[in-house]
């Protein structure tokens, strides 16, 4: 096919501006890996740009061996992995019966679950129903609000309507009920789906910020991400993870440690992202045809 002028100039825009688009992310990134590699003069002297400068793993160790570092890191792989299987149970429950059309009101839940995405409570009356209902200071509090995401819903639902019918119906023919039909037919040929909506969900929970620090009022129940935040603000909780090291560790530098910390946070999304990509394609875009 012969491609025109226009054309070419249309590809060429593209191209340099998804170029700019992916270093603007890629830069800081390499930035902040840099940092947690270098050695502490290299830091100090501000010669790291885009390359670790002196490959030391010192920073990793000082913050792993820190404080509250590891029980914020068990902290936050609780909130997530628990997170994930009510969301995707909860979630799979839900779009099940609502691509049923003999679902009595069927499209009035539709509508209620379609307004909550649109119009919200809001943040205090949020927290005033979490807290009558006892979930203050629990890990309930951070699933309980975030159990069902409404464009998650909607995504299950729609990849659940593309199954073809005429696979539904020969499993009535052989007896299948409304629970077995789910376990046996829809759930086997919507992994894809169910894998892409669990990385969406996983992120979520891995990232939670605001609602630890609103629910949540002992420390030692803080997520990583709470704690990297605080270390980035404070430099009083720096000195004391330094402080309780050795002397040699002592020399490593507040800029290497917040940036270990953030490689900390972002690694396990980094690592599981590519194995969960070839999904996104088949799951997303098929469920997201009909929505």
């Amino acid at each position: 096919m012969r491609i025109s002028k226009a054309d070419k100039i249309f590809y060429t825009v593209n191209y340099v501006v998804l170029s700019l688009i992916a270093l603007s992310c890629l830069l800081p990134l390499m930035h902040i890996v840099a940092l947690s590699l270098s050695d502490t003069h290299s830091v100090a002297s501000g010669l790291v740009t885009l390359w670790p400068v002196g490959l030391t793993l010192e920073s990793f160790d000082l913050f792993l061996n820190g404080t509250n570092v590891i029980q914020s890191l068990k902290n936050s792989v609780t909130i997530t992995i628990v997170g994930i299987v009510l969301s995707m149970v909860f979630t799979i429950t839900t779009a099940y019966p609502l691509t049923k059309r003999y679902l009595i009101g069927r499209s009035y839940f539709i509508f209620g679950a379609v307004f909550t995405m649109l119009f919200t409570g809001g943040m205090i009356p949020t927290y005033l129903v979490v807290k009558e209902l006892g979930l203050i200071n629990t890990y309930g509090a951070l699933w309980l609000p975030a159990l069902i995401s409404t464009f998650n819903l909607l995504i299950m639902k729609s990849f659940f309507e593309n199954i073809p019918s005429e696979v539904e119906e020969a499993a009535r023919m052989d007896g299948c009920g409304e629970w077995s039909m789910l376990f046996r037919i829809y759930l086997p040929v919507s992994l894809p789906v169910i894998a892409a909506l669990s990385l969406f969900y996983g992120v979520g929970y891995w990232n939670l910020f605001m609602s630890v620090m609103i629910y949540m009022n002992e420390t030692n129940k803080y997520n990583l991400t709470v704690l990297v935040q605080q270390m980035i603000q404070s430099q009083s909780l720096l000195q004391e993870m330094v402080a309780t090291q050795t002397e040699d560790s002592i020399q490593i530098t507040p800029e290497g440690i917040k940036a270990t910390g953030i490689m900390v946070m972002i690694l396990p999304m980094l690592i599981v992202y590519p194995f969960l990509q070839k999904y996104f394609v088949k799951g997303v875009m098929l469920g997201a045809v009909k929505g």
